[in-house]
């Protein structure tokens, strides 16, 4: 049940700003169907949107991968986005969530052959602080991945990430890191990077994993901070040897794992590339 605050949230929907409560959506709609639809999430601090162009240019392609044409051009995008948040209150850490389907039309896994106007809804969320997490750190355990071959893609069809995601919580863990024919892919929905004798370790950016908004921010900050990096296939045994891990996303930022299948990462304490990374990410934000 929404609590009743939230229910007075004002939201966007096909064209009109209206209460959470009051927004609708057609039961035939292809997104509750077949979760035919993507989505965006994209985090503000103190009321300004956090690396907008970036999240605006990954909404762009997961439109056009899944042929979804809304006719909102990028300056519409964006200037929903501000909209929300000036209506949201201003000075406040929150998330602007963007969610497009394809629109409602007769149950059929082909596109609609009559044109139909897609659906678009924009809300507005509270973000769950994860002060805590930098120093204490987070807690993982290994899980296979087997989801669909177009994790690029940021759709709404999430199955495959919640079940992931809800095997850390049976487990009492934070999260899960994935691995796909014995290579490191993603945590539940976040992406994953380790630190082995200084050097800075990613997956390669391909259609396994979601690239994340932060991949180019944290590639950019190592650089600034004079931390090698090397981006290619990493090995669930590297993963254990790790000197450190490492998780970013939107809501997240950027937190360390100290503990992953029961033995301690490293000194099972945050180490040194992540706090050089952490200061540097917190002066991007303080610079908005």
């Amino acid at each position: 049940m929404i609590a009743d605050a939230d229910c007075d949230s004002v939201v966007y929907l096909n064209g009109a700003y209206v209460r959470l409560g009051d927004a609708c959506v057609s039961v035939l709609d292809r997104g509750f169907i077949f979760g035919d639809g993507i989505y965006e999430v994209v985090p503000a601090y103190q009321g300004k949107p956090f690396r907008m162009a970036e999240h605006l240019s990954r909404l762009m392609r997961s439109l056009a991968a899944v042929c979804i044409d809304t006719g909102f051009t990028r300056a519409d995008w964006e200037q929903l986005w501000l909209d929300m948040l000036a209506r949201s209150g201003q000075g406040r850490d929150c998330m602007v969530y963007l969610q497009v389907t394809r629109g409602v039309a007769q149950r059929g896994h082909g596109f609609p052959k009559v044109p139909v106007q897609p659906t678009i809804f924009c809300m507005i969320s509270p973000v769950e602080s994860v002060h805590g997490a930098r120093e204490s750190g987070l807690r993982t355990v290994s899980l296979e991945d087997i989801r669909w071959h177009r994790c690029d893609i940021k759709s709404v069809s999430l199955l495959g990430n919640v079940l992931a995601k809800q095997a850390a919580v049976d487990a009492g863990v934070d999260d899960v890191i994935q691995f796909r024919d014995g290579c490191l892919s993603e945590a539940s929905s976040a992406n994953i990077w380790l630190v082995q004798d200084g050097v800075l370790l990613a997956p390669t950016r391909n259609h396994h994993i979601l690239e994340g908004v932060r991949y180019a921010l944290i590639v950019d900050l190592a650089r600034q901070q004079g931390i090698r990096f090397h981006e290619r296939a990493i090995s669930y045994d590297e993963v254990m040897r790790a000197d450190e891990l490492l998780l970013t996303s939107a809501t997240k930022e950027v937190l360390p794992i100290v503990e992953h299948d029961g033995l301690p990462v490293g000194g099972g304490q945050p180490g040194p590339v992540y706090r050089r990374l952490r200061a540097a990410y917190d002066e991007v934000i303080a610079a908005l």
